[in-house]
């Protein structure tokens, strides 16, 4: 089955949206400061965003708070008109543990991520037809290593399930990953170098050993 072209489709809708009178609202499920920082530059004046920071896969907890931290601070710092909000959703790891039954031991980026993404989109579009948003989507495929695909197929499913419009997005389009690298060094941002999970951080851990043995 051939891919689809999110990029195109996000293009399309967004000059739809520069037709509108008023701009629609966004809820962008966000992970980090640095994933967030060039999607908010993009996004920010086609959409009133409202960021949720829900990210229960994310250990130990002070890494959770270290990121939080972050994200507030980028929103601060950066220019905007229309400054966005911030909601920081519950702490709970026992929910990520739940999914990740039975996945434990596959390698980052198979099927225990797309149980987190999912996870995470399901919570983001359930507050999105809670806050009566006209659109939800996640700074998640800025990064080379997630599958964008996967997080469009999975946000069109809870967009029927919801009935809140998914954003198409395939943010690392348009040179996105590196121009959040640009970002992160004018902000001084901190960027982990794992995803988030304590399985993401052992396979970090693993490599760096072998790379310490050569």
């Amino acid at each position: 089955m051939d891919k689809i072209n999110y990029q195109k489709k996000l293009d399309d809708l967004l000059e739809k949206v520069k037709k509108q009178d008023t701009k629609p609202t966004l809820l962008l499920h966000c992970c980090c400061a640095p994933c967030s920082s060039y999607v908010l530059e993009y996004l920010n004046k086609y959409f009133h965003i409202v960021l949720f920071y829900y990210n229960p896969n994310i250990s130990p907890k002070e890494e959770f708070d270290k990121r939080t931290r972050e994200l507030q601070r980028l929103v601060s710092e950066m220019p905007f008109d229309d400054k966005p909000e911030i909601i920081v959703g519950n702490y709970d790891p026992s929910e990520f543990f739940e999914i990740a039954k039975g996945l434990e031991d596959l390698p980052e980026g198979g099927e225990r991520c797309f149980e987190c993404y999912r996870l995470r989109l399901n919570e983001t579009a359930k507050l999105a037809k809670k806050m009566g948003a006209d659109y939800f989507t996640t700074t998640l495929s800025i990064s080379p290593y997630k599958n964008a695909q996967k997080l469009n197929e999975i946000s069109c499913e809870l967009s029927q399930i919801y009935g809140v419009n998914a954003l198409p997005a395939d943010f690392k389009k348009k040179n996105g990953y590196k121009r959040s690298i640009e970002l992160s060094a004018q902000y001084q941002l901190y960027r982990q170098d794992y995803c988030g999970c304590i399985y993401s951080k052992a396979e970090r851990d693993r490599k760096k050993a072998l790379h310490d043995e050569q």
